[in-house]
């Protein structure tokens, strides 16, 4: 683990058995593989295993790394139809571990880091896929304010708003010219679609390897890592999981592109929207090259953001580095979307 991540563990048992019911220590603590944003451990407890995920050591963007959004959203969810952990305590004493944080049920089932499913028989992987639509069209549906989230985030465009957020955190973390983000800088705002119907809770990171599913049965079990989630625009979602399509299958961030997808088994783009479309009643989509573009220029500024934390040793994942060296090349690919 890298040492910038390490806390005393004796004095997070200590603090656990006061304020989480039936916690019982003592404890170990062991960083899950994966991730580049909220350093997540596994905690295993004379009481069971927990889930803790912290926010990163170090000088932090501005609105960034806020795993209390997430502990509000996993809490208002859990009277949902949408899988999630079971919140158990944040804590917002950053003097316990050095930093806040927010313990969580560990559910047991079975992540795919690799979108072509290649463990599953052709005949599995579809319906994965039907179930990650369902549950993301799911999401999409739920009444914000019957479950309290209506003021969770800004009322507007939403595009508009993530435009200017995420230039604004790309500049931020800026540490070179890249002519690719520059030109999306200048392409999304002139090119940002008319807001239509209401705004749905929006998860903002919408990938396969940030599910959890029931082993042995197509099913979600959880949906994790809340962070960038608001209200807004759901096609944002769509398309950013639609990206995975379009990403090489080699590399730090493993996607589709060049695969033969029908002897896989995994649907193509104009089926997964299809799908989704029809389980949420809504017509065909309008401007969806603009949705993608979006999409890469938005990873394209969270990958700056990891480069600009390895370059200061507070990235959460030795392969920190690497991801970030990506954000030029998935700029131009949302650049040769426009």
């Amino acid at each position: 683990m890298n040492a910038s991540l390490q806390f005393d563990v004796v004095a997070l048992t200590r603090y656990l058995t006061a304020h989480v019911p039936a916690f019982q220590g003592p404890a170990s603590v062991e960083k899950f593989d994966g991730g580049q944003s909220n350093p997540t451990f596994l905690l295993e407890a004379q009481s069971g295993r927990y889930v803790l995920r912290r926010q990163p050591p170090g000088e932090l963007l501005k609105s960034a790394h806020a795993v209390d959004r997430e502990f509000r959203v996993l809490s208002a969810l859990s009277s949902t139809p949408v899988p999630v952990p079971r919140v158990l305590h944040l804590c917002e004493d950053r003097e316990v571990i050095g930093g806040m944080f927010y313990v969580m049920s560990f559910e047991e089932g079975e992540i795919y880091w690799d979108p072509s499913l290649p463990a599953l028989h052709v005949n599995e992987r579809g319906a994965i896929y039907d179930a990650l639509i369902a549950t993301m069209a799911a999401l999409h549906d739920v009444d914000v304010e019957a479950v309290r989230l209506a003021d969770y985030g800004r009322a507007g465009n939403y595009f508009s708003r993530q435009i200017d957020v995420w230039t604004k955190q790309y500049r931020a973390a800026q540490t070179e010219d890249l002519d690719a983000m520059e030109a999306l800088i200048d392409w999304l705002p002139a090119h940002c679609p008319a807001e239509a119907g209401k705004s749905s809770l929006v998860h903002g990171d919408f990938r396969i390897d940030n599910l959890i599913f029931h082993r042995g049965t197509p099913r979600v079990r959880a949906v994790l890592d809340w962070e960038l989630s608001t209200l807004g625009n759901p096609l944002a979602d769509l398309a950013y999981f639609c990206m995975c399509l379009r990403l090489p299958p080699q590399g730090h961030i493993v996607g589709l592109a060049g695969l033969d997808r029908a002897a896989l088994g995994v649907p193509d783009e104009a089926a997964i929207v299809e799908r989704y479309c029809r389980l949420r009643g809504i017509g065909p989509i309008e401007n969806w090259n603009f949705y993608l573009a979006f999409s890469f220029f938005r990873l394209a500024a969270i990958a700056q953001g990891v480069k600009k934390r390895a370059l200061g040793g507070n990235a959460s994942n030795e392969k920190a580095r690497q991801i970030g060296e990506m954000a030029g090349s998935l700029a131009q690919m949302g650049v040769d979307l426009t």
